[in-house]
């Protein structure tokens, strides 16, 4: 990436969470605050920034963590600028998280540090962040992924409690499973699957995953690809196949069939065919 760019979006299905790519050189922030938080992931470069009364210096490879209603600043701690992924969750988004699994948060949670260098929840928040901002990925995965990223987040940086382990409830997962299955075209967001299986979302997700091993999406994923071989072991094209199993478009099947089979939908088509 050459130059200043920034591309700021909003995910509808995260209840409007707002997300930012930038890569700024000469540009500088004045002191400022946000409403919500501001969690930051340092791709290249470097950043500095005066918070709490104090300079901090986040360089690639680390996460910056701002709390609600703080004053800060920011500008290049490097001469190429730097390059970042910023979230802007709001404090309800996280306090509605930990209340979904039970856990005791008489405040809204606090990162006590700032800076931090984490390469697991680095390469996990840059995931989720071209997840979040991609055509291709659903509510469902979103939501799910979304969950499971800001958990380990605030468990680690906020002190945030343990999780009790995820029971088991096979009615809800067998339930879950049906309605998935007869909605691969157009899979239910998590609120809405769990809420069919009369569970909150994110312990929901975890039950779900402990029963089968994969999150609701990716299991999702596996009975849409299934399906997809048998239409087209049955002549269907990859393009109707794509159309009728909900894939963003062929190339979008493509790409998943390929990394699920190796070979592309066309060529084992005509395999079947032959």
């Amino acid at each position: 990436m050459t130059g200043e760019q920034s591309r700021f979006s909003s995910v509808t299905d995260l209840q409007g969470l707002e997300l930012l790519s930038a890569h700024f050189i000469e540009h500088s922030f004045d002191p400022h605050l946000h409403e919500g938080y501001a969690i930051a992931v340092l791709e290249e470069g470097a950043e500095r920034y005066r918070y709490r009364g104090a300079e901090h210096l986040a360089a690639a490879g680390s996460i910056a963590l701002l709390n609600p209603g703080e004053v800060h600043t920011g500008s290049k701690a490097s001469d190429q600028g730097w390059r970042y992924r910023v979230y802007y969750p709001r404090a309800e988004q996280f306090c509605e998280l930990l209340a979904e699994l039970e856990l005791p948060h008489g405040s809204v949670p606090m990162f006590a540090d700032s800076v931090h260098r984490d390469a697991e929840l680095v390469a996990l928040l840059i995931q989720l962040h071209r997840l979040l901002e991609s055509p291709d990925s659903s509510a469902l995965q979103r939501q799910t992924f979304w969950r499971e990223a800001m958990l380990l987040l605030l468990q680690r940086y906020a002190r945030v409690p343990s999780t009790r382990p995820a029971g088991r409830e096979p009615g809800a997962v067998v339930r879950a499973k049906e309605l998935l299955a007869a909605s691969l075209a157009e899979p239910p967001s998590l609120e809405a699957l769990a809420a069919g299986v009369n569970l909150s979302p994110f312990h929901f997700a975890r039950v779900f995953r402990r029963a089968t091993g994969l999150p609701p999406h990716a299991w999702l994923k596996q009975r849409r690809l299934e399906q997809a071989r048998a239409l087209l072991k049955s002549g269907c094209t990859p393009l109707n196949v794509a159309l009728q199993l909900g894939y963003a478009d062929q190339s979008h099947l493509t790409r998943q069939f390929k990394q699920a089979y190796g070979v592309a939908p066309g060529e084992y088509r005509s395999a079947c065919a032959g």
